[in-house]
């Protein structure tokens, strides 16, 4: 995602988390075909691999870091061994597979710590964002799939089984005999981001930008400047990341979580209508509104994360009012106004037109 003569990263604006499968290969967390670079003059490294089902990149610079760049990969591959025993949907050892079957499971820090995080985001969001509603975005995926769509019968049933407000902050059932399934998608990619920073900051990194499915950056690239990051155009079609570029978001050397969510790269179409793949978790259904993508701007690549999921599930304009009303986050939004595409930026989103 990143190359070597640009300071330029480039965001995917995916489509939403919250509805995509929790699958991360094994192999991919076993960094097959990683390599490290490193810059003699600057100083600095770039780890890159496989992990999560994509590519990951890990850019840093060495000054004052006394521990040697194989063993920082060797700690970089351990904490996404431990994301992929703990929080994996696809390793069905994982802690995550063994709570979601019933069986005994002792949470690790790792597995409370996103849990305390998703609940918050759950009583934050008024129930928008849901991580104990797999089986509801399950359904639809499953109807995109067959041509067949859910019925209200059916969403309703599935909606019965599904929500955080069904379970403790111990990740005990409230209610006898019901135990929501739990996916972290909306987070677990943003969470991962900054589990790795920590990780840099610990060893006395001060210059980073993290990229595991989402962004985390803080300092400076190898040219001194803070990191600057492209948002793609969001329509139909733009499926190769850094092609069409909206605009360019410049940071300000403090450390920022970069996270884009949109539906324009994956939907379904039936009887000339289109069917986003973001699921409002309140009411079982595809949402309907005119935004394309959101980007959100936090402190942390979690929360980031996070939010812009909720921008996607709300629609433009609560999301303006959102964003608005949060001193500690920034946004940009890009809609469709009547067939052509607008965008709307908080004001404090430094933002560079392409």
């Amino acid at each position: 995602m990143m190359s070597g003569n640009t300071s330029q990263m480039i965001i995917i604006a995916l489509m939403n988390k919250i509805v995509k499968s929790f699958l991360w290969p094994l192999i991919g967390l076993c960094l097959m075909s990683a390599a490290v670079s490193c810059s003699r003059d600057a100083g600095y490294c770039q780890l890159t691999g496989y992990a999560q089902g994509g590519t990951y990149s890990v850019k840093f610079n060495m000054k004052g870091v006394k521990v040697p760049k194989d063993e920082i990969h060797n700690g970089i591959e351990s904490i996404l061994t431990k994301i992929d025993t703990t929080l994996s949907g696809y390793n069905k050892g994982s802690q995550l597979s063994r709570f979601n079957e019933g069986l005994p499971v002792v949470p690790n820090d790792m597995f409370k710590d996103i849990y305390s995080l998703s609940r918050k985001f759950y009583y934050e969001t008024g129930g928008a964002l849901d991580v104990a509603s797999g089986p509801l975005f399950d359904i639809w995926g499953f109807g995109f799939t067959t041509d067949q769509m859910p019925s209200q019968s059916q969403v309703d049933s599935v909606r019965a089984t599904c929500g955080m407000d069904k379970l403790d902050e111990g990740m005990a059932p409230l209610v006898q005999g019901l135990k929501p399934r739990l996916n972290f998608n909306a987070i677990a990619q943003g969470y991962s981001s900054d589990r790795i920073a920590d990780y840099l900051h610990s060893l006395g990194v001060k210059d980073m930008l993290v990229d595991i499915g989402e962004i985390y950056c803080e300092g400076v690239n190898q040219k001194g400047n803070p990191w600057s990051i492209g948002i793609d155009r969001p329509f139909d079609g733009n499926m190769t990341p850094g092609a069409d570029l909206d605009g360019i978001w410049k940071g300000d050397g403090s450390g920022k979580g970069v996270v884009t969510s949109g539906n324009y790269r994956k939907f379904y179409e039936k009887d000339g209508k289109k069917y986003s793949h973001t699921i409002d978790p309140r009411t079982g259904f595809p949402v309907q509104h005119n935004l394309l993508s959101a980007t959100i701007i936090a402190p942390d690549a979690a929360t980031a994360d996070a939010y812009a999921t909720y921008c996607m599930v709300i629609g433009l304009e609560e999301a303006k009012a959102f964003i608005s009303s949060r001193e500690d986050i920034e946004g940009y939004l890009i809609y469709d106004s009547d067939g052509l595409m607008k965008e709307w930026a908080s004001s404090g989103f430094n933002l560079a037109v392409n």
